[in-house]
């Protein structure tokens, strides 16, 4: 089941998800916008491969900054944080959304990673491109996507609890940790 305002700002009261800095003003009919923090990370174009399995190749080249506004190019790529950290119990999960505004002008907010996990806590990493034909500025503090919720079931192992939970306790963008799996191939 989706989570609706009233339930969404009853399940934050009560503390059962929590969300730091929280504006009730941010949620929506069936979502709660999240705003655009202040750092940004992307790979500096070349031609060195990224191996996934291999941490140097992955921090190779790369480029960060905190700063209160960013170009986003066209076909540029970049990871940036959320202003909001979120923690969810073991029975919500949700998804990340693009907000329609920002899509209309060729900014994708996540490329395939926009679930969220029961049990997950800290800042979101966003996974943005634009597809546009000219550049568009992007501001730290914006809305820039939505967070639906979902119940579930409780999870019998959240993503707090899980051994390998690599981005646990995130707080800025953060790159790939595809390196800490196992290798299977």
């Amino acid at each position: 089941m989706i989570l609706v305002d009233w339930q969404i700002l009853d399940r934050i009261e009560r503390g059962h998800i929590k969300v730091d800095p929280f504006d009730p003003a941010l949620v929506q009919p069936n979502s709660l916008d999240i705003r655009l923090g202040d750092h940004f990370v992307w790979y500096i174009p070349g031609d060195e491969v990224i191996d996934p399995y291999n941490r140097e190749s992955i921090r190779l080249k790369v480029s960060e900054m905190r700063y209160p506004s960013m170009v986003l190019h066209p076909n540029q790529f970049l990871l940036a944080e959320t202003l909001e950290t979120i923690e969810l119990p073991d029975n919500i999960v949700a998804s990340i959304e693009g907000k329609s505004s920002i899509a209309r002008l060729g900014v994708e907010l996540h490329q395939t990673g926009g679930w969220i996990d029961a049990g997950f806590r800290g800042s979101i990493t966003l996974e943005m491109c634009n597809v546009n034909q000219r550049p568009v500025r992007i501001y730290a503090g914006m809305p820039i996507g939505q967070l639906v919720f979902y119940t579930t079931e409780r999870a019998e192992r959240p993503y707090h609890l899980k051994g390998d939970a690599k981005y646990l306790d995130q707080r800025q963008a953060t790159l790939s940790r595809y390196d800490e799996n196992p290798r299977t191939v």
